[in-house]
């Protein structure tokens, strides 16, 4: 008898937690066997992949959860990088309610995640159609990222992860010349980097505040 699939579900909304068991369940049908572990924030996500004693197969999360700041988890897409590290071979799978080109694009070049579906174009026979093609070891985009992805315009800027940590900090109310009480780099490292995350973010003049706003327009934070 094969071992059974070993799946991770991390997402804060109990409704697509059941949509994906029960695509699990159609294919439970035709004999496979899952083995799945659940959870609800960044946090015990995070516990889920540390304290796991097997390592998954597929994992599933959500972009946009409750962060644990403590270890640097700020959204689904960091929980994505830290089981890369961890379990290289698992395949992940990203779902998120942002259409940004500029998230995309980060999204793809950070975790490149074999399966990557904007939540306005999910349906459950959808869902079916995207763990079909990953379990046979391909990926699979929704229409909307194939749209934004074929775009003329795509670009290679990106934020790293110090930029999302000095927007997900200001966005709590930590002064600019306070952050390097949080993150490790200097402040004049700190002030370079807040004007280059204004030109990407395309918030020139504005304040701090119009630059958080415009992240949270675009998905960053």
């Amino acid at each position: 008898m094969t071992n059974p699939i070993n799946i991770l579900i991390v997402d804060d909304h109990p409704f697509i937690i059941q949509a994906y068991k029960n695509a699990l369940d159609k294919y439970s049908q035709q004999g496979f066997e899952f083995a799945v572990t659940q959870a609800n924030s960044c946090k015990t996500g995070y516990e889920s992949i540390k304290e796991a004693k097997i390592p998954f197969d597929v994992a599933f999360f959500d972009i946009s959860m409750p962060e644990y700041a403590e270890k640097g988890i700020y959204s689904g897409e960091d929980l994505a990088a830290l089981i890369k590290t961890e379990m290289p071979n698992c395949k992940i799978i990203l779902l998120t309610m942002h259409s940004e080109l500029l998230k995309i694009n980060n999204i793809i070049k950070n975790i490149n995640p074999s399966g990557l579906i904007i939540k306005n174009d999910l349906t459950f026979d959808e869902l079916i159609f995207a763990f079909d093609k990953i379990i046979n070891n391909q990926s699979y985009y929704s229409q909307t990222v194939i749209k934004l992805v074929g775009q003329a315009q795509y670009t290679n800027i990106e934020l790293d992860a110090f930029d999302k940590q000095i927007l997900f900090h200001l966005s709590k109310g930590v002064k600019s010349k306070d952050l390097p009480q949080y993150i490790p780099i200097s402040l004049n490292a700190v002030e370079k980097r807040i004007l280059n995350i204004s030109e990407i973010l395309e918030v020139k003049g504005g304040t701090e505040t119009d630059l958080i706003n415009e992240a949270k327009i675009k998905g960053i934070i």
